[in-house]
């Protein structure tokens, strides 16, 4: 295990109701408040009201940012910034799922920088005096909700970039199950796999010695499985979605990857090229991708690591490390299949017209992941083994 530093300075308020405490949080960060949200659903379900209602009676100022969509746009980033400057907004606070967070981190480290906030994805600035942020969370799956991270596409050039910094991590995040509970069957399946896909890209990592987190990542995963059903047939079943809600956060919040110099990622930056191009949810990429990629990185060299999550999160009985391994990557395929995900890229409905441009976007900065280092044609390779 590697030397390291660990501090999560998001607040986190779990549990029903804890919405009310929202503008008391505000109050400690800022006065004149960017409201974030995507579609109709937080009105639909009233929790638009709820907060609104605080921001009144408490005297916050507040403008409106609405319609962020799914993979987050950069035009809604450039549409928020130019909201905060003309109001001298203070604080964002974001309503929703992780497209809305990621959008208004970016937005909220772009507010004080002269240049566009596209530089923040492409490498080209880092993150310096951001404005702060907090969360209401509608949706169990990204855990943007405690991390510095964001993933935001630019529709124009076709990409889809990741940032990240400290200064990003929300001051606050409320966490209320029941908020999760209109989430559709499609999303909830989504966003479990979401999580899972988390926990692989931290624990398919180079690293000895790192017991407690591999068994922390395990757990994490026991609870996808054991609740993700149970969410999907079972909508408003409150232990289920506190459980998805909490493994959401706890699987990106950089508590696994302690102790391990980084991640592998290679999944996440080839998913992000395809839904880059075809606008797929996140999650459904992850799990057409990810089986395949476990698949193609598997050898005697990385067999072990496969073997330790068959036999640890999927019961495997099998002494042999390659036999083991390959028994657990049919075991991930098969639970994500019975979540309703599709298991390739034609059951997205998703050519390989464009795999040479996904390989070369993926490796714009040089190879990908950890676990095994990936160039262009390995990308390639995947995505058509993917199809």
């Amino acid at each position: 295990m590697q030397n390291f530093n660990y501090h999560v300075p998001t607040k986190i308020l779990f549990g029903k109701d804890k919405v009310t405490e929202t503008a008391k949080e505000i109050k400690e960060h800022g006065s004149r408040v960017l409201l974030t949200y995507g579609g109709g659903s937080v009105k639909r379900i009233g929790l638009y009201d709820q907060v609104v209602n605080q921001l009144r009676e408490n005297d916050l100022f507040f403008v409106e940012l609405s319609g962020i969509q799914p993979n987050p746009r950069i035009t809604s980033v450039r549409e928020g910034v130019k909201l905060c400057r003309d109001n001298q907004i203070d604080f964002i606070l974001a309503i929703g799922g992780g497209s809305v967070i990621d959008a208004s981190k970016a937005i909220a480290a772009a507010v004080n920088y002269e240049g566009d906030a596209w530089d923040f994805l492409m490498q080209k600035a880092r993150v310096e005096n951001a404005v702060p942020l907090g969360t209401v969370l509608t949706l169990a799956a990204t855990g943007s909700e405690m991390n510095g991270n964001a993933v935001i596409t630019n529709e124009e050039t076709r990409e889809k970039r990741g940032m990240g910094s400290d200064q990003l991590r929300p001051k606050f995040s409320v966490l209320d199950p029941t908020y999760t509970f209109s989430v559709n069957k499609y999303h909830t399946a989504a966003g479990t796999v979401d999580i899972m896909s988390h926990i692989f890209e931290n624990y398919f990592a180079p690293a000895d010695g790192t017991f407690v987190q591999d068994i922390i990542a395990e757990s994490i995963l026991k609870t996808c499985i054991k609740y993700g059903p149970v969410a999907l047939v079972e909508p408003e079943n409150y232990e289920a979605r506190a459980n998805l809600l909490w493994a959401g956060s706890l699987a990106l919040n950089g508590l696994t990857l302690t102790g391990k110099k980084t991640g592998d990622w290679a999944t996440h930056g080839i998913e992000h090229e395809v839904s880059a191009i075809y606008d797929l949810t996140h999650g459904a990429g992850l799990a057409i991708i990810h089986p395949v990629w476990m698949k193609y990185v598997l050898s005697v060299e990385t067999s072990s690591k496969f073997a330790q999550m068959a036999r640890n999160v999927w019961n495997v009985e099998e002494p042999d490390d390659m036999k083991a391994a390959e028994k657990g990557i049919a075991a991930v395929r098969e639970f994500f299949n019975s979540l309703g995900m599709p298991a390739t890229l034609t059951d997205a409905q998703i050519p390989g017209e464009h795999f040479e441009e996904m390989g070369k976007k993926a490796c714009i900065f040089g190879k990908i992941g950890s676990f095994k280092r990936l160039d262009a044609a390995d990308v390639v390779a995947i995505l058509k083994k993917a199809l």
